[in-house]
């Protein structure tokens, strides 16, 4: 019994990084719906990020300030601008384009443009030798060819619709996707969410670097939050005078906000930067796509949504995609730990050949 207990903790240490990115995606899968409803009922977006930020702090405050009284580095005027700077990019820039594009493009369609992220992040970090690329070796061609097909797929499922796999149940497409866009909307809100996807990317990759420096992750990540609430406020005061804007009722604006602060921000934020320190940002930015598989079949499962083979075609492209990385990664890290064995052997030995 102790050997199964022990099997199923060691399971559980080891896949620790994939289980928080299946749920980081699963928490993902509702924001899009949530925060386009919470838009396409009048709210202003620039406020949206504002009380989402806001609800974010108020709830990792706490935790940082009690379980990592003793764990946190001191905090230097040169760190604290770094900080400062990764917040405006990352999230400040990133949300504030993301939420202005759901003006000009569905939910759906802001869900699958976000799998640009993991080949924007691939690329980035290539360019700045975070991520090696062995062409010669069957992981690298894995990592390359895999990041490729997950971006086919999600460009498969966003503008090939096909014909539908079945007939619809039921016609009970939620009301806040429903609205047609014309041909300037999709070319704006397109752009506006490549530019949110690539701060998003900058973000990860910053990430690394700036953990290595503040090795406390709940009040780095509440920092940055805090940041971030302080320079979309000034944004959304400068955009938005009407003090009627900011009111929030007992509706899905309050429940939007809610969920995307406390749940999304707060807690998924935290996540990241734990599996992004322990795995590196393209490992993060690779699990973007399930997102869309989630969203997809929720879509199916609650509203009724009809099923269509482009979007079929394009799901499996994606998880083959994924797997695809996923694999190259593993199996790159394993060269490189025996590696690390083999040198450690070889100094063990050259100690014992040195010694009189």
């Amino acid at each position: 019994m102790k050997v199964v207990q022990d099997m199923r903790e060691m399971f559980i240490e080891r896949n620790r990084p994939y289980i928080a990115m299946i749920f980081i995606q699963f928490v993902y899968a509702g924001m899009s719906l949530l925060s386009k409803a919470a838009v396409t009922e009048g709210m202003n977006p620039y406020i949206f990020v504002v009380f989402r930020q806001a609800f974010a702090t108020i709830a990792l405050a706490p935790f940082a300030f009690f379980i990592e009284r003793k764990k946190s580095a001191p905090l230097s005027y040169i760190l604290l601008c770094k900080i400062f700077f990764t917040s405006l990019c990352g999230i400040t820039l990133s949300l504030n384009l993301y939420y202005f594009a759901l003006n000009y493009v569905s939910a759906t369609f802001a869900t699958a443009f976000t799998n640009t992220i993991p080949a924007i992040t691939f690329i980035i970090a290539v360019c700045l030798r975070i991520e090696s690329v062995s062409i010669g070796q069957s992981h690298g061609i894995a990592k390359i060819l895999g990041s490729a097909v997950g971006l086919l797929g999600a460009l498969i499922f966003t503008f090939v619709k096909g014909p539908a796999m079945y007939a619809a149940i039921q016609n009970n497409i939620s009301h806040y996707d429903s609205k047609s866009y014309s041909k300037e909307d999709w070319i704006k809100g397109s752009l506006l969410m490549l530019l949110a996807n690539l701060t998003w990317s900058l973000w990860l990759i910053m990430q690394g670097f700036i953990i290595k420096e503040y090795p406390a992750k709940l009040r780095l990540t509440t920092l940055q939050i805090f940041f971030s609430c302080i320079m979309s406020a000034i944004w959304a005061v400068a955009n938005e005078r009407s003090i009627a804007a900011w009111k929030l009722g007992w509706n899905v604006n309050l429940l939007s906000v809610l969920y995307c602060g406390i749940i999304v921000t707060a807690i998924t934020y935290w996540l990241q930067i734990w599996v992004v320190e322990i795995k590196g940002p393209v490992f993060t930015a690779m699990f973007s796509p399930l997102a869309l598989v989630i969203t997809a079949i929720f879509s199916v499962l609650l509203f009724k949504e009809t099923l269509h083979w482009g979007s079929a075609c394009g799901v499996m492209l994606l998880v083959i995609g994924l797997y695809s990385v996923l694999w190259g990664k593993h199996k790159e890290e394993n060269i490189e730990a025996f590696k690390k064995e083999e040198e450690a052997k070889e100094e063990k030995t050259l100690e014992c050949i040195s010694c009189p």
